[in-house]
């Protein structure tokens, strides 16, 4: 099928490739000429793994190219992508809807015929409503629109993934639904996802359709209860430090139980990224405008624990090097909000770094992948290329994001540059034992870290557990 996609960020770029990968032609479209000039070179602006591989590969085979020339998408074909951005506001908690109005602004009134826009970014609930009326306006004579929402549920670090074998497919349309008995008539779009997906639906992958409202809910929804997940170990996190307890083996133990489980239970530096605080704040913000603010009133909770094991993981480097880091070396392991990303928005690990360095700590901070976006928001900070130049002459070490070469690194890497032997684990990501053996003074957030015999073998380390637990991000 002749596809566009509008917006080539992350969501965007993604999901244009990997349409291309199922065989589609794909047309990407973007305002801005250096993402694009990018793309169209092979080259991904953001980090994620696997991608690379597929868009040169499209991009070769002549089933993808990008361009921001505007009217490309009426003359490519009749199903189009809305996969631009829906940022938190500047002032308030509200979801940014500026970008999503000006794709269909300038897509509608340049389309004759029949066609199809399917959105993909993530839009409080009643957006679709408002743009049907924005599109009926904008619609030309003889033009005929129909609209549907099909939100993504991607994890930064498998996004290919995600796309090609998703775990569910959602798409929601103006159709009636209060009447359960009344007969549906297919919709167009349902009749194009289906096209569209038709290898993947054949793998068993279920379409779920229904309506807009619903469509819009759900991947809020999601993001909100994983958010929750993650907080409540931490609120627990607080009173195992109080108490002398040991949060994995709590977590553990309360993973037994099927109802529960495990996943989305490890304790540390909590959540971030462009996904989870947005939605939840913007789900707030939501529910306030249809006076129903009590109905989510618990994700400012939520949200608030979330922040503070930020201050508390800058407090527990603090009282290992003696109560204050003015004048102290800090290294800080660690940018991106999560392993296998580059994405530094709202990440735990810069607010950390950022904490110390205010409070007068000389900070370097090292990441695999997140360098460039950590200069560019913290140009203060200072940066190193390795692991082992981070830490030279450092007081303490801190882990704040559980890469994999920090999880499985050896003691030994690290004894011979510091000036102490002290590390802080932030992300409960490292083997205890192992660091104390090795003379290091390690000290977890969360509380004390049980010998391995006390742990139950049935659940892999935390650390190796972070990099395939990754929630919905963008």
């Amino acid at each position: 099928m002749k596809l566009t996609v509008i917006g080539c960020g992350y969501l965007g770029a993604t999901h244009a490739a990997c349409m291309a990968e199922l065989g589609h032609d794909v047309v990407g479209i973007d305002v801005d000429p250096r993402k694009i000039e990018r793309l169209q070179d092979g080259d991904v602006p953001f980090f994620e793994p696997g991608l690379s591989d597929i868009l040169r590969r499209n991009l070769d085979a002549g089933r993808l190219r990008f361009t921001t020339d505007q009217l490309a998408a009426a003359d490519h074909g009749s199903v189009h992508f809305i996969g631009v951005g829906t940022p938190q506001e500047a002032r308030g908690h509200r979801a940014d809807l500026s970008h999503v109005h000006a794709a269909v602004d300038t897509l509608v009134p340049t389309l004759r015929g029949k066609h199809v826009l399917i959105g993909k970014s993530t839009v409080p609930v009643g957006t679709c409503e408002e743009l049907s009326q924005r599109i009926s306006y904008l619609t030309a004579p003889g033009a005929d629109i129909e609209l549907a929402w099909s939100p993504e549920f991607l994890r930064e670090g498998f996004a290919v993934e995600d796309s090609l074998a998703p775990d569910r497919l959602v798409l929601g349309t103006g159709r009636l639904v209060d009447d359960p008995q009344a007969p549906q008539t297919e919709t167009l779009a349902g009749e194009v996802i289906r096209d569209i997906y038709r290898e993947v639906l054949e793998t068993g992958v279920p379409l779920i359709e229904t309506d807009w409202a619903t469509a819009e809910l759900v991947k809020v929804s999601a993001n909100a209860f994983l958010a929750t997940k993650i907080s409540f170990i931490n609120a627990m996190s607080e009173l195992c430090e109080i108490a002398g307890a040991d949060i994995g083996t709590l977590a553990d133990a309360m993973g037994h139980d099927p109802r529960i489980g495990r996943r989305f239970l490890n304790a540390g530096l909590g959540f971030g990224g462009g996904c989870l605080p947005k939605d939840i704040r913007a789900l707030t913000a939501r529910a306030d405008e249809m006076g129903a603010p009590r109905a989510v009133g618990f994700l400012r909770e939520v949200d608030a624990i979330n922040m503070r094991r930020r201050s508390a993981a800058a407090e527990l480097v603090a009282e290992t090097i003696g109560g204050e880091v003015l004048g102290r070396n800090v290294a800080v392991l660690g940018a991106a909000f999560k392993p296998e990303s580059d994405d530094v928005r709202d990440s735990p690990a810069l607010a950390v770094a950022s904490r110390l360095a205010l409070d007068g700590a000389s900070v370097t901070v090292f990441d695999p992948q997140a360098m460039e976006n950590s200069r560019r928001l913290q140009p203060s900070l200072g940066y190193a290329a390795s692991a082992r130049e981070a830490c030279d002459r450092a007081d303490v070490v801190v882990i704040t994001t559980e890469w994999a070469e920090f999880v499985h690194m050896s003691p030994d890497e690290l004894s011979p540059v510091v000036r102490h032997k002290r590390i802080v684990d932030a992300r409960r990501c490292l083997d205890a034992q192992a660091w104390r053996a090795a003379g290091w003074d390690y000290r977890a957030l969360g509380g004390p870290v049980a010998a391995p015999k006390n742990r139950d073998k049935k659940f892999v380390h935390a650390g190796e557990r972070a990099v395939v637990e990754s929630a919905p991000a963008r």
